[in-house]
C-alpha cells in the first residue's frame, strides 16, 4: 500500500507532495516552510528517505535543500541543472526506491526548464502517478518563456514532446500530479477543469495532446500572460541554495517607528481586509490582503530588497503573512505591529480612510468627470473594458503613478481585491480615490458601456 499527501500552497497556486509507504517517503517540490512536511511524515510515521525537486523553481523559493538537511534524506535535483550545492544528479530513466515494492523513476520532460524532469511512482512495477512539476499540468502545460526569450519557442516545442511522451508511456488510470496550475503564473492557461486528473483525462482535453505540435506552439506562445518581476530572483535563489528560514516574530514597532520608517520610504503593509483598512488606516501605508494572494502581489511590486513592515489585526494573521513572504524570498520583515490602526498612529494623528463602491455605484454617479482607472493584467482587458477607462496594470502602477490623469480615481479590476492594492497605492500618493468593489461582469449589468473587440 502507498499513500500521497498533497500540500496546497493557495497563495502561489502551487502543489507539494509527499508520497511513500509504510516507512519511507518521497517529498517532491517542498515549500521553503518545510515543518509541515515534516508534520506530514510525522503524522504518516514515515521516514523522508528522498527530496526531489522537478526543476530549478522560477515562482518560490524552495525548502528540498533544508528539508534534505535537517532529515538526512537524499537530495535529487535534474543532472542539467547548475546548481551550487551537493546534491543527487537525476538523469532521465534513474530509479530509487522509495519503500518495499515503491520505487520512483525519473523521466526527462524538457520544456517548462531544459532540465526539467517527472518523477513516476510505481507500485510494485506498475505506475500509479507522475509528479509533473511544470510539465504537464491540468489542461494545459508550464509555461516555456520564464528562462531565456530565446529558448521560448525552442522550449514549446518541447513541452509538446514531453506531454506526448508521458501520455506514450504511462497507463490512462495514471494520476497527474503537477506542482503548478493552480492559480500559479507558472501555468501557460488558468483553466477551470477541476483539481484532479489522470493520463486519460489529459489525452482528450489538453490542447498539448489534441493538436498538432505547430499550432500548439503558436496558440501558447501567443496566451503568454505577464510575469511577476520577482521571478527574476527566485531561480537564482534556488540555484545558490536557499538559507533556513526564520518564522520567529519580527521586531515590534511602536507608533512613532512605524512614521519614521514611512517618512525614510519604507513599505507598510497592512494586512487587514480591504473593508477594513479603507474605513480607517495609517496614511501612506498599503493595502496587501492577508487572505489574498499577497505571497504573488507584494513581491510583484515592492522593489526587490526594500524593507517591509507588516500591521496585522492578530498574531496569527501576522504569522501566516510571514510564512507566504518566506516562500517567495521576503525573508524577514523589518518590524511588525498587532492590534488596531489607533494603536499605529502618534497621538493626534488622524486615520485616513476613503470610499468603497460597485460598478452600479460608478454608472449612478457617471464617468464623465471622474477617471476610471482599470488596473487588471493586458490578458483581462482584451476580453473587454469600460469606454474612456485610463489601463494601467497593478503591477505597474506603483512606477507609473504619475500618468494617472487629474481627477477622482475610480479603481477597478476583476473582483476587488487588486483594486483594493492600487487604491492604497493612490490613496498613499495623495489622491482622491474610490475602490471599485465589485465583479467586472456587473459593469455591463450596471449599464456601463463595456467595449470589446468582437
Amino acid at each position: 500500500m502507498f499513500f500521497i499527501d498533497t500540500m496546497d500552497l493557495e497563495g502561489l497556486g502551487n502543489r507539494s507532495y509527499l508520497a511513500g509507504g509504510r516507512r519511507a517517503a518521497v517529498a517532491v517540490d517542498p515549500p521553503r516552510d518545510v515543518d509541515q512536511v515534516l508534520t506530514a511524515a510525522a503524522r504518516r510515521g514515515v521516514r523522508i528517505a528522498y527530496v526531489v525537486e522537478t526543476h530549478i523553481h522560477n515562482d518560490y523559493v524552495t525548502g528540498g535543500l533544508e528539508l534534505a538537511r535537517v532529515t538526512g534524506a537524499a537530495y535529487l535535483v535534474p543532472a542539467g541543472a547548475h546548481v551550487s550545492f551537493a546534491r543527487v544528479p537525476v538523469a532521465d530513466g534513474d530509479t530509487v526506491t522509495v519503500d518495499s515494492g515503491l520505487d520512483l523513476r525519473a523521466v526527462a520532460t524538457p520544456g517548462h526548464t531544459p532540465h526539467h524532469t517527472s518523477y513516476v511512482l510505481r507500485e510494485q512495477g506498475q505506475p500509479v502517478a507522475v509528479f509533473t512539476g511544470g510539465s504537464l499540468l491540468i489542461g494545459t502545460v508550464g509555461r516555456p518563456d520564464l528562462v531565456e526569450p530565446r529558448l521560448t519557442e525552442q522550449l514549446a516545442r518541447a513541452q509538446h514532446a514531453s506531454a506526448h511522451r508521458l501520455a506514450a508511456e504511462l497507463p490512462d488510470e495514471t494520476s497527474v500530479l503537477p506542482t503548478h496550475g493552480f492559480g500559479s503564473f507558472c501555468s501557460s492557461a488558468q483553466t477551470s477543469g477541476g483539481d484532479t486528473t489522470t493520463i486519460g483525462t489529459e489525452k482528450s482535453v489538453n490542447a498539448a495532446l489534441t493538436t498538432d505540435v505547430d499550432s500548439f506552439v503558436a496558440r501558447l506562445l501567443a496566451d503568454l500572460d505577464d510575469i511577476p518581476a520577482y521571478y527574476t530572483h527566485m531561480g537564482p535563489a534556488n540555484a545558490a541554495g536557499p538559507a533556513p528560514v526564520d518564522l520567529t516574530s519580527p521586531a515590534i514597532a511602536d507608533a512613532d517607528e512605524i512614521a519614521a520608517r514611512l517618512a525614510a520610504g519604507e513599505w507598510v503593509v497592512d494586512l487587514r481586509n480591504r473593508v477594513a483598512f479603507a474605513e480607517g488606516h495609517v496614511a501612506g501605508s498599503f493595502n496587501f490582503e492577508a487572505d489574498g494572494r499577497i505571497a504573488t502581489y507584494l513581491p510583484w511590486l515592492i522593489p526587490w530588497g526594500k524593507p517591509v513592515t507588516l500591521l496585522a489585526e492578530s498574531p496569527e494573521q501576522l504569522a501566516a503573512a510571514q510564512r507566504e513572504l518566506v516562500r517567495v524570498g521576503i525573508d524577514r520583515p523589518a518590524a511588525a505591529a498587532t492590534g488596531t490602526p489607533r494603536q499605529w498612529i502618534p497621538e493626534g494623528d488622524s486615520l485616513a480612510s476613503f470610499p468603497r463602491s460597485t460598478f452600479a455605484g460608478l454608472a449612478e454617479h457617471g464617468t464623465d468627470d471622474v477617471v476610471v482607472l482599470d488596473v487588471r493584467r493586458d490578458s483581462e482587458r482584451a476580453g473587454g473594458y469600460i469606454a474612456d477607462s485610463v489601463h494601467i496594470p497593478i503591477h505597474r502602477l506603483h512606477e507609473r503613478l504619475g500618468e494617472v490623469p487629474a481627477g477622482t480615481v475610480w479603481v477597478h479590476c476583476a473582483g476587488g481585491t487588486r483594486a483594493a492594492v492600487a487604491a492604497s497605492l493612490l490613496d498613499a500618493a495623495g489622491r482622491d480615490v474610490v475602490a471599485v468593489d465589485d465583479g467586472f461582469d456587473a459593469a455591463a449589468e450596471a449599464g456601463l458601456t463595456v467595449v470589446t473587440s468582437g
